[in-house]
């Protein structure tokens, strides 16, 4: 995901080379060896380069508007591409996103629009979405919700997600998962083990299936997943055949929902 801060790095870079073909559209229209055939060799490097520098300052003084279409048309043109790029992993990997049999669903498992939320049981952010997911399908029983465990915060995160996916072997994962996100304190091994007690959950088989290698290994093929997908922070979300980086509201996913299930 590019952030505010990288944005900014990478049009410090890109302006450069936009003012100098700025200035050199300026000589070409103004000066008057160019007009009569002469080359745009002859005018950079035969020119004075004080001439030449006072072109550039001179233009972009008068046409400072050029540079801002200029970036805004290369903006566009950058994120058509990453627009692109995006459309081809998710048909690319359609199936590892929306149908994965080891991936825990929740909502209508046979609707008819998808929700693939990526998340962390201690980041902030998703536990303010969560009242959101839990409103989103509550309202849409033709919804399905895909969880991928993205446990990213460090060895707490880690323990909760193959706790979650443990439970998802005794069929409770969708009210393990609520509960867990409900918690507002650090979701440690007690809180862990407490919740997975007031469910009902054989705790012990719990412990033992935490252990499988398998578990491990689902976390980490979605890792790599989300890392495919340009997912670095949490929440994240992949609805029809957009993804959605960050926190949000009600409006924005139903929204999302809708346009899915127009494209279908």
């Amino acid at each position: 995901m590019v952030n505010d801060s990288t944005s900014r790095n990478l049009w410090s870079w890109l302006l450069v080379p936009i003012v100098l073909i700025v200035a050199v559209a300026a000589w070409f229209s103004f000066d008057p060896g160019f007009r009569n055939g002469g080359s745009i060799l002859n005018v950079v490097v035969d020119g004075p380069r004080n001439t030449f520098n006072g072109w550039i300052r001179n233009y972009l003084l008068e046409h400072p508007e050029v540079i801002v279409e200029s970036m805004r048309r290369l903006e566009e043109r950058q994120q058509a591409t990453v627009q692109g790029e995006e459309q081809n992993i998710l048909a690319a990997r359609a199936d590892e996103i929306f149908r994965a049999a080891d991936s825990p669903v929740g909502g209508n498992p046979d609707g008819d629009v998808t929700m693939v939320e990526f998340f962390d049981y201690n980041c902030p952010y998703c536990r303010r979405v969560a009242p959101i997911m839990i409103e989103t399908e509550d309202a849409d029983p033709k919804l399905r919700i895909v969880y991928k465990e993205f446990p990213i915060l460090g060895p707490n995160s880690t323990l909760a997600a193959k706790a979650a996916l443990a439970v998802h072997r005794q069929g409770k994962y969708p009210a393990f998962h609520k509960m867990l996100m409900q918690d507002r304190a650090v979701v440690n091994e007690k809180r862990v083990m407490d919740a997975a007690a007031a469910l009902g959950v054989d705790v012990e088989r719990m412990k033992a299936d935490m252990r499988d290698p398998e578990i491990e290994a689902m976390i980490d093929r979605n890792l790599a997943l989300a890392t495919a997908l340009r997912i670095n922070g949490t929440p994240g979300f992949v609805i029809g055949e957009r993804i959605l980086r960050g926190a949000t509201d009600l409006k924005t996913l139903q929204a999302m929902i809708s346009d899915a299930r127009k494209g279908q």
